[in-house]
């Protein structure tokens, strides 16, 4: 398992196989439907699949991709958080996902801080983009807790909903 950040309380590392059955609890959680939208997971084939041709695909394109956030000391998955490079933005934007039994204990906030300042320090990307619904305004409040501020309306295909675009300079 390589181990990519740690925070005071948590590991980011890689995706792996093993992750399957937390990946579709999360992928399949009514929040993570109704806020990030449908990823085809609905069984663990699929998220296996959705492991390897997303994240595990980012890893060997890119050197980075969406992490496993775990609690250290018991290694809990509660989340998922990191870096997706999208052909439909100019750089790449900071993703996360949390099952809501562990939201409101600032691990989002914790995580994605990280992942930040990975980006921008040690990755040297000059730009850190995230995209957001526009109603879900407990991500707007981490995005902006970490520094990024709105920047303007996106969307990311012909039918695709409207999407608030954040954005923070290195």
């Amino acid at each position: 398992m390589t181990l990519i950040l740690q925070t005071q309380r948590l590991n980011l590392r890689e995706l792996n196989e093993l992750d399957a059955p937390f990946i579709l609890e999360l992928l399949t959680d009514p929040s993570f439907l109704q806020n990030i939208g449908d990823r085809g997971v609905s069984d663990l084939d699929s998220a296996l699949n959705y492991i390897r041709t997303g994240p595990g695909d980012s890893y060997a394109r890119n050197g980075y991709g969406l992490w496993l956030v775990e609690l250290k000391g018991s290694g809990i998955p509660v989340g998922t958080c990191g870096l997706i490079r999208r052909d439909t933005l100019p750089a790449a934007d900071i993703g996360y996902a949390f099952l809501p039994r562990h939201w409101g204990q600032g691990y989002a906030v914790e995580a994605c801080a990280a992942v930040r300042d990975h980006a921008l320090r040690t990755l040297a990307m000059p730009q850190l983009l995230a995209i957001v619904s526009p109603g879900n305004d407990a991500s707007i409040k981490v995005l902006e807790r970490i520094g990024l501020s709105f920047r303007e309306m996106v969307q990311l295909g012909a039918d695709a909903e409207q999407l608030k675009l954040y954005s923070l300079d290195a």
